[in-house]
């Protein structure tokens, strides 16, 4: 049973426990998460997952991203803004995906509201709201919050701008996944990859 500190991972080097239950999740760890992140579709795509996982485990999201990547044009902002009707039909089928209706039509939205925008406005905007200092490194889970101030933040200026399924604590998921705050507990040999 784990206290929530760094657990040793296959390799024997200590991982955030969250990390070890899965070969997959060793390599999103690993390679992915708490890593910057920059770009209009890139950050799409994880505003999009993270909305798409909101209530569900990450692990079932990530097994399934090809499966939204090729439903999803790719995550190409001006591709999915372009989905029509039938398209929305076609994606409430895909057993690729996770079928919710209102994460389906959420995505569909957001492309549209973002298509409007100027090139690098959403990756100009979701990193205006990271720490200017980051926090200390946590020691165990316990200590990594759900939402913060800046995630509060970030959520308001996404909603007052027309995106959808974008609360608090899914700004704060995507905060940490794309490298915006650094979640990798103290020990962990994540914390200080490049």
């Amino acid at each position: 049973m784990s206290d929530g500190t760094a657990l040793a991972g296959p390799d024997g080097a200590p991982r955030c426990p969250w990390a070890l239950s899965t070969e997959d999740y060793v390599a999103y760890h690993d390679q992915e998460w708490g890593r910057p992140v920059h770009g209009d579709d890139a950050l799409y795509e994880r505003l999009s997952l993270e909305a798409f996982q909101s209530g569900l485990s990450w692990i079932t999201i990530l097994r399934r991203r090809e499966g939204f990547r090729a439903a999803f044009a790719g995550f190409e902002i001006a591709k999915v803004a372009l989905f029509t009707d039938a398209d929305r039909e076609r994606l409430l089928l895909d057993e690729g995906i996770i079928r919710n209706r209102a994460k389906i039509d959420a995505t569909l939205a957001n492309a549209r509201v973002l298509a409007d925008w100027a090139p690098g406005e959403l990756d100009e905007l979701i990193w205006s709201h990271a720490p200017r200092t980051p926090g200390p490194a946590p020691k165990a889970l316990g200590d990594v919050p759900a939402i913060t101030p800046e995630s509060t933040a970030l959520s308001k200026a996404l909603k007052k701008r027309g995106l959808r399924f974008v609360g608090p604590t899914t700004a704060y998921a995507l905060m940490q996944a794309c490298g915006l705050v650094n979640d990798h507990l103290e020990t962990c040999v994540a914390r200080s990859a490049p």
